[in-house]
């Protein structure tokens, strides 16, 4: 603990990430000699323990890159966290992995393409691993919680691993927690800010053995993570789509560049998949269904008529869009 203690302190102390610490311990030689020539505040000391605390209390383990469990890929980077917090299942932490990334504002074709992508590689022994984001990120983690078992999906959070961005994804954070597990950074208990989807971002490549882009405009956070692959020698692969669509500009300009492979279908990777899934049997809840029509229903309305809370009504209605049974517009959900 004590080792932990240390490393927590250089790293929660102001402008402090993995660049300066690893200059740090070279240049000091070991973590306590560098702690005493930070001068730290005995304040900011409890600061650092009351963390401690609070992670030993929400069943928050932490992972330093001396730990057997800290996954090989982000290992073999360069920089790396010293020190990431995880919650749930740390065995997903050595599975091979799949990064998956696009826009929040994916269409439900393209949302129904990565969720099915991301089931067959959960299929297949792979944990998928995206940014829990609205969009392509809920589509894929969704996807690999279909499959069967544990340790399909790795979460990667720009906030701490407590905290639950965005809120609609509640349910979803819940479910990787039980059957894959969530990972940060970020102290324990800090909310998410912009400049730490920048680094979020890095990780998911990073993490990757394959990393595939889905829908995603040209100046979007996607193309950013596809950067970073691109400079980690990943093999990344993008999912072409329509010239017009400002979606389709990252993935097409990756393909024309030469610096994606085209991505078509589950084939490109396991061959004649016998693994695809039926989508009538994952359909979460017909009482839903009975309550739309034509006119839209709000998430509290609906949620009142299947007497459902809005948290556990979220993911069934990610789930009908992923499968083209519903849509949203006007703030509400009609039948498709």
């Amino acid at each position: 603990m004590d080792d932990l203690l240390y490393k927590l302190l250089i790293l929660r102390s102001p402008k402090i990430g993995p660049v300066k610490y690893n200059n740090l311990i070279v240049e000091y030689g070991d973590v306590y000699s560098v702690v005493d020539s930070l001068n730290l505040s005995q304040d900011f000391i409890d600061s650092v323990k009351r963390e401690i605390d609070m992670a030993n209390e929400l069943g928050i383990k932490y992972i330093t890159d001396k730990d057997s469990n800290y996954p090989d890929n982000l290992l073999n980077v360069k920089n790396h966290p010293p020190v990431i917090s995880v919650r749930g299942n740390l065995e997903t932490l050595k599975k091979k992995t799949v990064s998956m990334v696009g826009t929040r504002h994916a269409t439900v074709a393209g949302m129904n393409f990565m969720s099915d992508l991301a089931y067959e590689f959960a299929e297949h022994g792979f944990a998928v691993v995206s940014g829990m984001a609205m969009g392509t990120d809920t589509a894929a983690h969704i996807g690999a919680l279909k499959s069967n078992g544990n340790s399909q999906t790795i979460a990667v959070l720009g906030g701490g691993v407590d905290n639950i961005w965005p809120l609609e994804n509640e349910s979803i954070y819940y479910q990787i927690m039980e059957r894959g597990c969530l990972i940060s950074e970020m102290p324990v208990g800090a909310k998410p800010i912009a400049n730490n989807f920048i680094q979020r971002n890095h990780w998911i490549a990073a993490m990757s053995d394959i990393l595939i882009v889905g829908e995603a405009d040209m100046k979007s956070g996607s193309m950013s993570t596809a950067r970073f692959a691109i400079d980690y020698k990943k093999r990344v692969f993008a999912v072409p789509g329509h010239p017009s669509d400002a979606r389709s500009m990252g993935p097409n300009y990756l393909i024309k560049n030469g610096l994606a492979t085209l991505c078509m279908s589950v084939n490109d990777f396991f061959g004649d998949s016998k693994n695809t899934i039926n989508k009538k049997n994952v359909v979460p809840s017909n009482d839903i269904l009975d309550k739309l029509g034509i006119i839209p229903v709000s998430e509290s309305v609906l949620a009142n008529l299947v007497k459902k809370t809005v948290a556990e009504i979220r993911t069934d209605l990610v789930m009908l869009e992923l499968q083209g049974m519903v849509r949203k517009i006007d703030g509400g959900y009609v039948l498709n």
